[in-house]
């Protein structure tokens, strides 16, 4: 979902449409060119199509005029704002490289400055069709073929590029986008998993054959910006087994991370304490510095930011309370994991804006919490 440029997340998203006007999906957090949030501000954004570089000519140019919301939340389709020059249509995506370039400005559209440019590897299907003899494919898990066909009516399958870990994934159940980071030996979902029906705080989750989630403060823009908050049961899918897919996405081999994984992950980041030592095992605040870099660089209250230096970013989304209501966001990241304490709690992590260390308890499973996938 996000690629950072000047620590602005940026969201790039295919949005598959049988008819004209095709479009990408992007959301991000809008900064000014000092790295400061632009809250509750008009903003125009430029959006460049290069091709063959991150230097090459614009095929295709467009802005947007957009509004950012109380966290500087932006959003809009690449392809439906005002067209400066260009077809995003009849770009021949099969045949060149491209990129995306984005620019912003807070006055009146004369006084852009550079966010950054990002290739676009993602090829999509709808854009893609109109070629009748070659087609390039992203799967699941973000492995790039190209499909097509030989003198002889043969279909030929070609791997153009192997998925590894750091680059994005693709959730098929609902096409959401994810990035995914290296820590260490562990590929962690670099940010909070969004799968699901939304229904109200007041609500409980229930074992119906839909995954439900709970948006912060009701409110759907919230679960854009920070993901899903779920009940244990819901994130488990009602089985028990610690390292259980639960709602992970179903393909590319992702779990949802053990109470012991979580300590791994804390031993790598953290500053004194190593993998495998004594301190991940007690409760509460735990370690040196590995919640300061486990957090992302903005978001958090009082700047009580991290310095993201691993690539986790983990935002600060609160989480539901049993009696509906929801709390903290800004100030603190709650995450399951997937091993019961008891028969009615299980271990979570906590990062907050006013401290380094990372906290680990049991909870009440009827709490909604984030949620993040670890590959197997």
């Amino acid at each position: 979902m996000k690629v950072i440029f000047l620590k602005i997340l940026v969201l790039l998203i295919v949005s598959v449409q049988a008819q004209s006007p095709q479009s990408f999906k992007y959301q991000a957090v809008a900064r000014d060119s000092s790295g400061n949030i632009l809250t509750n501000q008009n903003i125009i954004i430029k959006i460049s199509i290069l091709q063959d570089s991150a230097t090459g000519s614009a095929v295709y140019r467009e802005t947007h005029n957009l509004t950012s919301n109380e966290i500087g939340f932006i959003r809009c389709n690449i392809g439906l704002g005002n067209v400066i020059n260009g077809d995003l249509a009849i770009i021949d995506w099969a045949n060149a490289t491209y990129y995306t370039k984005v620019e912003i400005d807070t006055t009146d559209g004369s006084n852009y400055f550079e966010l950054g440019t990002s290739q676009l590897l993602a090829v999509p299907y709808s854009l893609e069709a109109k070629h009748a003899n070659s087609l390039i494919l992203s799967d699941s898990l973000g492995n790039r073929y190209k499909i097509s066909i030989d003198t002889s009516g043969n279909l030929l399958t070609t791997l153009i590029e192997e998925w590894t870990c750091g680059q994005p994934i693709t959730d098929t159940r609902d096409g959401q986008i994810y990035n995914t980071v290296l820590i260490g030996t562990q590929c962690w979902m670099a940010e909070n998993l969004n799968i699901g029906t939304k229904i109200d705080g007041i609500n409980e989750q229930t074992d119906n054959s839909v995954i439900e989630k709970y948006c912060y403060g009701d409110d759907t823009l919230n679960c854009d910006t920070y993901g899903g908050l779920y009940q244990w049961n819901e994130m488990m899918q009602y089985v028990l087994d610690t390292g259980a897919q639960g709602i992970c996405p179903p393909t590319g081999g992702w779990h949802l991370p053990s109470d012991e994984e979580w300590k791994i992950l804390e031993g790598t980041v953290d500053s004194q304490y190593g993998v495998g030592d004594p301190e991940w095992d007690g409760t509460g605040y735990r370690g040196f510095d590995a919640g300061f870099h486990l957090k992302s660089t903005a978001g958090w209250y009082n700047n009580g930011n991290g310095d993201d230096s691993f690539g986790f970013t983990a935002l600060p989304g609160g989480y539901r309370h049993s009696n509906g209501g929801f709390y903290y966001s800004g100030y603190r990241a709650y995450f399951w994991s997937s091993a019961e304490y008891s028969g009615s709690s299980a271990w979570r992590r906590i990062l907050t804006y006013d401290y380094d260390e990372v906290y680990r308890h049991y909870y009440y499973e009827t709490y909604g919490f984030s949620v993040r996938c670890l590959q197997d």
